[in-house]
């Protein structure tokens, strides 16, 4: 069976949107929508690969959550220089090269789903409807217990409790 490949979404914001101390919630998602992200080892070789990324490109991740056939990110930028549109699209490099050595044919779909957060959207609220999700697709019964969520960079209670980044 042929893969079907996914026209990438425009992004309608420029590039700068993406630079500096901005915060922006991505959703990465598998192609064909496979459940890969069940597999406890691959989930932490995959979250080790976000902290190297993310630290590469000065950016803290205050909540990911491992849903079985995507990935949401919520992604900081710690300083001027920062860039979240590259540790995305280095994220999504760096994990696919490592598909390519160890799961042939999975793929993520191409480009991400994304929205800049405006000064007056409440970070920890965000942060809690993230960790949410494994609970509303009825994979536990409070999100907290989901293992496949965490944080990159700061502390997640921290987040949650308001605290500035």
């Amino acid at each position: 069976m042929q893969a079907t490949r996914v026209r990438e979404k425009s992004h309608r914001l420029p590039r700068s949107c993406y630079i500096g101390e901005t915060t922006v919630s991505l959703t990465l998602c598998i192609e064909q929508r496979v459940p890969v992200f069940s597999d406890p080892g691959l989930v932490a070789q995959f979250v080790d690969i976000l902290g190297a990324t993310a630290t590469r490109w000065s950016c803290i991740v205050p909540v990911y959550c491992f849903m079985p056939d995507h990935l949401h990110l919520v992604v900081h930028g710690d300083n001027p220089t920062s860039d979240i549109w590259k540790m995305a699209a280095g994220y999504k490099q760096r994990t696919g090269y490592w598909w390519s050595s160890h799961r042939h044919g999975t793929y993520w779909e191409k480009g991400f789903h994304d929205h800049v957060l405006r000064g007056e959207e409440d970070l920890a609220a965000h942060v809690r409807y993230v960790l949410e999700n494994p609970y509303r697709k009825g994979l536990v019964e409070d999100g907290m217990d989901y293992p496949y969520s965490g944080a990159v960079g700061c502390s997640l209670e921290d987040v949650l409790s308001g605290l500035p980044l």
